[in-house]
């Protein structure tokens, strides 16, 4: 009995250890990935390399992404960003019925309707990127620097509500990791907890 017990033990810490191990962590090189945007084009991570990299999870019916698009909030990032030559990602990892599934011709059409304008809109219904990068909320952000590295995850922003008010007073811990990388400092806050629903994954 006692023997059973450490064995159940001992195989339980292997679990946590190899989950751990799989973790995605600040410092280490980002997770490479293949997906399919909205418009049926492949893209790979890898292909950015030389480029900072902005990846979002989102999730068009959780009420925390709808804080940032009902303000715009999260459409002015996406162009102030791009604009600087940052490629922005966003990502669906929502499976197929479950809250925040689109299908390609609904994410344009969600896309054009909120003037959103990401470099791509990768549709990740299976999970498997999600997974890669242990996305849990919606919204989650990763921002990866042009070595390929990742420079932060966590939340958007240091407010965890649904109330677009609190936007304009918020710290945005995206634009901070940019904006310090950008000038070849350290980024001050690397690693947040992340707010927002579930990601809805199969």
């Amino acid at each position: 009995m006692i023997r059973k017990s450490f064995l159940s033990i001992g195989m339980l810490v292997a679990v946590v250890a190899v989950s751990v191990a799989y973790a995605v962590r600040v410092g280490d090189a980002a997770p490479d990935f293949t997906g399919t945007d909205s418009n049926g084009k492949t893209h790979r991570l890898s292909e950015y390399r030389g480029k900072y990299v902005v990846l979002e999870w989102t999730n068009n019916g959780c009420p925390y992404t709808l804080k940032h698009y009902e303000s715009g909030n999260m459409q002015a990032l996406q162009k102030d960003w791009t604009a600087k030559g940052v490629v922005w990602l966003t990502v669906l990892s929502s499976a197929p019925g479950e809250q925040g599934y689109m299908n390609a011709a609904q994410e344009n059409a969600y896309l054009s309707k909120e003037k959103a304008s990401p470099s791509a809109a990768l549709l990740d219904p299976t999970g498997a990127i999600g997974h890669e990068y242990s996305a849990k909320t919606t919204p989650h952000m990763f921002v990866i620097d042009p070595s390929g590295k990742l420079i932060y995850a966590g939340a958007i922003d240091d407010h965890p509500t649904t109330e677009l008010s609190d936007v304009k007073a918020s710290k945005n811990y995206v634009s901070a990791a940019l904006t310090e990388a950008m000038a070849g400092q350290q980024v001050a806050t690397s690693s947040t907890r992340p707010y927002g629903c579930s990601v809805k994954y199969q």
